[in-house]
């Protein structure tokens, strides 16, 4: 299992790191204020809407940065979005997908 991060850099552009399972900011799930199903569909460049841990349910997540990097998650990742200004990400769904957004208290 990984677990991500993606945050809004000071250029404002969104940046993607990897978590280890005792990072502090892995605590933040114990605050998730309920969750929801989304049947997923293809995005342009956009910010997070909100603060949330996402996980996939089945089928497969490409993430695009503004410098063009892809990165690929699936069932067995762990995403916090927290790039909520910014150019943003872009999304991909190579696979009809499912996933779950845990939203975090503002």
């Amino acid at each position: 299992m990984g677990i991500f991060r993606m945050f809004t850099g000071s250029d404002g552009q969104s940046v993607m790191e990897e978590l280890q399972e005792d990072d502090p900011i892995v605590e933040s799930m114990k605050a998730c204020t309920g969750c929801s199903l989304q049947i997923n569909e293809q995005s342009e460049f956009h910010p997070a809407p909100l603060r949330r841990w996402m996980t996939m349910l089945s089928g497969q997540i490409d993430i695009q940065l503004a410098d063009g990097t892809i990165h690929s998650f699936g069932p067995n990742d762990l995403r916090l979005w927290e790039d909520v200004t910014g150019t943003g990400h872009r999304t991909r769904f190579p696979v009809p997908s499912v996933s779950i957004s845990m939203p975090l208290p503002e």
